[in-house]
């Protein structure tokens, strides 16, 4: 699909060089989902981190090789990564005690490659990834900016990830009020972040869109929000610590 879609996604695979420029200002691991992820790794030793972006949420008390193909993600992490896509790892097999992939899999061309690219080079596989179905429920999506719904389709379902990963689990990861991470739904109880420019362009799902789609859809939030409208609508969500939008956490051996 070309930049000529109704929505406007990019035609190349190195999204992250013309969108990723603030990553690493927006999206700070959330310690809660952090810590998640550490337990899920139980005493691995050796790592390799695929689409590992600026390295959130790489353990610090591991041996961690992080794999990154854009340019402009490598320029914001504090240790190299090896520049290579998931569905070619430059590895051996079972040269890892585990590998794991953050929020990164609906950026893989060929996702069951690249899920069996994982298997081949670790004993275990943890990945952090979303399901688009549910997701659609939160109420950014569904009630303004629906579009985001269709460009995330090429998201893999988790269904179509455990029969990748032969023996997966999953655990809920849910989202706090005050998440760090600025991932899509991470503002799901502070809806005026939305209204920042540089919020949106590091959430994928908003950043392909076209311009007037998203300026469309933020406009009409930024009306509700000053006239109450929003608040009035969303009321249940005051008050409320956190909130399951889908986010998951793969495990399998």
């Amino acid at each position: 699909m070309t930049d000529d879609s109704p929505i406007g996604i990019p035609s190349h695979p190195g999204v992250y060089d013309t969108i990723g420029s603030e990553y690493s200002r927006h999206r700070v691991p959330d310690a809660r989902i952090a810590a998640q992820i550490l337990h899920a790794l139980g005493d691995a030793r050796t790592v390799c981190n695929v689409g590992a972006g600026p390295g959130a949420y790489e353990p610090d008390d591991r041996e961690v090789v992080a794999v990154e193909p854009s340019a402009t993600m490598c320029r914001q992490r504090s240790t190299p990564a090896i520049r290579a896509v998931a569905e070619a790892l430059p590895f051996p097999d079972d040269s890892f005690d585990v590998a794991t992939a953050f929020l990164s899999l609906h950026h893989w061309q060929d996702p069951n490659a690249g899920l069996s690219e994982l298997r081949r080079v670790s004993k275990k596989q943890v990945l952090l990834v979303f399901d688009m179905a549910q997701q659609t429920d939160m109420w950014l999506i569904r009630d303004y900016l629906p579009e985001v719904g269709v460009l995330d389709r090429r998201a893999p379902s988790l269904e179509r990830v455990a029969d990748a990963l032969p023996g997966a689990r999953c655990e809920v990861v849910p989202v706090p009020w005050d998440c760090t991470d600025g991932f899509l739904c991470s503002y799901w109880r502070r809806p005026r972040k939305y209204l920042d420019p540089t919020v949106r362009a590091c959430i994928s799902g908003i950043a392909q869109l076209k311009q007037e789609v998203v300026e469309r859809a933020i406009g009409r939030l930024r009306r509700d929000l000053d006239s109450g409208a929003w608040h009035k609508r969303y009321a249940d969500l005051v008050g409320r610590d956190n909130m399951d939008y889908g986010y998951r956490l793969v495990l399998a051996e």
